[in-house]
């Protein structure tokens, strides 16, 4: 008794520490001492069966007010002391390593307890879906062809062949689980013969080979929110994979693709395009009429426009799922150069550049410019 530690000390909390301070701190010595991680390690073992003991003792409010009250004497067996039980061995490590490790690797079963069929959530689906862009700018209502599930009409779902009957597990007496021992400690894992149901079907349904359910294609309705963007998800609850065990289905996400289009770009709420112009519509200005989304939309072009010059209509764009205002429109325009002159149209071009040339400067300011810069390699 008298080499025997403080069971505080042993987990590294003052005597006023809470159930969770208690609890996380031997679920953090059980993580750095467990055996699995200290193959061969006896140092590793004894501070993990202290670390045991100490939790046992100090997770029961019972043993916890003895210990406090009497100490080592009040919760030792051997000494009829008061705490009654004291630590039983390391044989009884499970329902510890049960409790503190299902916090860790999580517990997908229902009911709360650690008895019974395990109970899990059915799995997600993805369904990709491609749509244009006026769609996805004002939005689209659709149906989807999706796999799903439906009771086996033979058996009605229970999964057994008509005339017999679903029985309860015999290896795991109903609970889904059996215990384990591994070496120096025991846990609980899937029962091998029911796979976690707790029940077993001697003949199962031929229909359904014993699920229960028969796989059948169903049809869902999707709305696709104005604005949607390239890759955003819709979740369709209670559509994806069934539950096992009664457990809750899974949900299914569409995945909203948008095609290319053949005349704008988006970029997030605003839209690009290019749009070629005539020479002559360079040099003299003039309106134009351009497309979008909601039917069409003029501007005015300057005189002496270049060509790459970008123009902003604002509010042509998309109106994003989070936005408050549409985006903008922008046209880059491309100033189209004639070709396949003939002779009358060539001569016309040669006389106007010549005309062009007794001010150039004032004409072409750009190249102008330009022949500034790289006069000296001329040289």
């Amino acid at each position: 008794m008298a080499n025997k530690r403080d069971f505080y000390e042993i987990l590294g909390v003052a005597k006023n520490a809470n159930d969770d301070e208690i609890k996380k701190a031997y679920r953090k010595m059980a993580m750095k001492y467990h055996p699995d991680r200290n193959p061969d390690n006896k140092d590793a073992e004894a501070n993990f069966k202290e670390a045991k003991e100490a939790y046992e003792m100090l997770s029961d409010p019972q043993k916890r007010a003895a210990y406090d009250q009497y100490g080592h004497a009040g919760v030792d067996p051997n000494m009829g002391g008061f705490g009654g039980g004291g630590a039983q061995g390391f044989g009884g490590f499970g329902d510890a390593f049960g409790d503190i490790f299902g916090d860790i690797f999580g517990n997908q079963r229902g009911g709360g307890g650690r008895s019974g069929p395990q109970v899990y959530r059915g799995g997600d689906l993805r369904y990709s879906m491609e749509i244009t862009l006026e769609e996805a700018a004002k939005g689209h209502e659709t149906q989807i062809r999706v796999p799903g599930w439906n009771n086996c009409e033979v058996c009605t779902g229970s999964g057994a062949e008509p005339g017999t009957k679903v029985e309860t597990c015999t290896t795991c007496g109903g609970q889904g689980q059996v215990r384990v021992s591994q070496g120096f400690f025991s846990m609980q894992q899937t029962c091998p013969k029911c796979r976690g149901h707790g029940q077993f079907i001697p003949k199962p349904c031929k229909k359904c080979n014993g699920e229960g359910k028969i796989k059948q294609q169903k049809t869902l309705e999707v709305k696709i929110p104005a604005g949607i963007e390239d890759g955003m998800r819709i979740r369709l609850s209670g559509h994806g994979e069934p539950g096992v065990n009664q457990g809750p289905p899974g949900d299914l996400y569409v995945e909203v693709h948008i095609k290319a289009h053949s005349v704008f770009e988006r970029d997030g709420d605003d839209l690009h395009f290019q749009m070629p112009i005539s020479f002559a519509t360079a040099c003299l200005g003039g309106n134009l009429e351009v497309p979008t989304l909601a039917g069409k939309a003029s501007f005015d072009v300057a005189e002496g426009t270049q060509t790459g010059r970008t123009f902003r209509l604002r509010g042509k764009g998309i109106k994003g799922i989070r936005s408050t205002i549409p985006g903008d429109l922008y046209v880059h325009v491309q100033v189209e150069t004639p070709v396949k002159l003939n002779d009358a149209q060539r001569q016309l071009i040669k006389d106007f550049d010549n005309s062009l040339k007794t001010d150039s400067s004032k004409h072409n300011p750009q190249e102008k410019g330009w022949f500034d810069r790289v006069k000296g390699f001329f040289n």
